[in-house]
């Protein structure tokens, strides 16, 4: 592996500063809030950050989309801990997309599009809080037949399992029919026990273990281009943004106690609307957000549930934006239902991705190369 860097872009969009009223999936008109003041500090620049990590140490990894992956420190950005770029491509909408950590930090993940736009989860060891390049191996590969809605975050749950998003395979409208097919891992969140096999291990309680003509690994289905997801640190809660075709992007929920197998609709539904004259499914499970792309953005990017300790009056709140509108939005969701929607009245710019830190506080990617704090105001 070089150590190298290289500047990425991504597929280009307006960003729109503009306002609407946002719609729930709520039976009962939320409230507005909350009445946290904030700014956006900017800790670093990058070159395309995509995705990051709470590392060892208490210290955040960010992936640049290129390939490279830094370590943020009290000075900005290190030196590349880990360089892919000439195994990944950023045409179109691949590159280094996610990374993440195992519970004890004992193992290294990154997902990312090989040079033929194969989708790949590899693994590192992790020993003194630094990589050990000679135990990289690959865990899990989809091929994708277009070089859009790739997905590619991943995460750990509060179970250990890895989860891993992939969109329905790209192009538009889902002309395969992923989002509702069981036998492709296209459009689906899947769980998978990296280390408890070779590769890996299906765990045995997934929802769709044996069933004839389902993939084992899927947990959940029904998703367009699921870009960012998280859990909730305190409740466990998992929450994603899955990315609208035209006209609605949305949020979906699925609370600690969820047994998996939950179908979000696509591509019979886009958010709570039936998409292109389909039947809504008898067992979709509906957005708990959703609002109009018409007037707010073009691509809805998923955050956290914030658990930090730096801004008492956001806590248990879910902070998101949207990559073309750049606002830096809230909703607090009680029971599966959105009591309170706000704006947080500060821009992040074209906001790809937020992280976590070790600490619960949150993060802001710009893929215009800012990396931002969430401070009070």
């Amino acid at each position: 592996m070089k150590v190298r860097t290289r500047s990425s872009a991504i597929i280009g969009a307006l960003f729109l500063a503009v306002t609407l009223t946002l719609t729930t999936a709520s039976a009962d008109e939320p409230t507005a809030g909350p009445s946290a003041q904030v700014v956006l500090t900017e800790v670093a620049r990058a070159q395309g950050p995509s995705a990051g990590a709470a590392g060892p140490d208490g210290k955040v990894w960010i992936a640049e989309r290129a390939g490279t992956v830094r370590i943020l420190g009290d000075y900005g950005l290190s030196a590349p801990v880990l360089d892919i770029s000439d195994e990944t491509t950023t045409d179109g909408e691949r590159g280094l997309l996610g990374v993440a950590f195992d519970p004890e930090f004992a193992h290294f993940y990154i997902s990312y599009t090989d040079l033929e736009g194969t989708s790949t989860i590899d693994e590192f060891a992790v020993a003194d809080g630094q990589l050990q390049p000679d135990t990289r191996r690959t865990v899990l590969t989809q091929e994708q037949p277009y070089p859009n809605h790739n997905g590619g975050d991943i995460k750990f749950g509060p179970d250990g399992h890895l989860y891993i998003a992939f969109g329905d395979g790209g192009s538009g409208g889902d002309p395969h029919g992923n989002g509702q097919n069981l036998d492709t891992l296209l459009g689906k969140i899947l769980r998978i026990d990296p280390t408890g096999g070779e590769p890996y291990a299906i765990p045995a309680d997934n929802p769709f273990v044996a069933e004839e003509g389902a993939k084992d690994e899927i947990w959940a289905y029904g998703l367009r281009n699921p870009w960012r997801f998280s859990f909730d640190a305190g409740t466990g809660d998992l929450l994603i943004g899955d990315v609208g075709q035209s006209e609605w992007e949305e949020i979906d929920w699925a609370p600690a106690s969820s047994k998996g197998g939950e179908n979000y609709g696509w591509s019979s539904m886009e958010g709570n609307h039936p998409f292109r004259g389909g039947t809504e499914p008898a067992n979709h499970v509906p957005p708990v957000h959703e609002y109009d792309r018409s007037g707010l953005g073009c691509s809805v990017t998923g955050g956290f549930v914030y658990r930090g300790e730096a801004i008492a009056d956001l806590a248990g709140s879910y902070v998101y934006s949207d990559y073309c509108d750049g606002t830096l939005r809230t909703l607090r969701i009680e029971d599966g239902a959105v009591t309170e929607e706000g704006d947080l009245g500060v821009q992040g710019g074209e906001v790809i991705s937020f992280v976590e830190a070790g600490d619960g506080e949150l993060y802001v990617l710009a893929i215009g190369g800012a990396v931002s704090r969430l401070d009070p105001a």
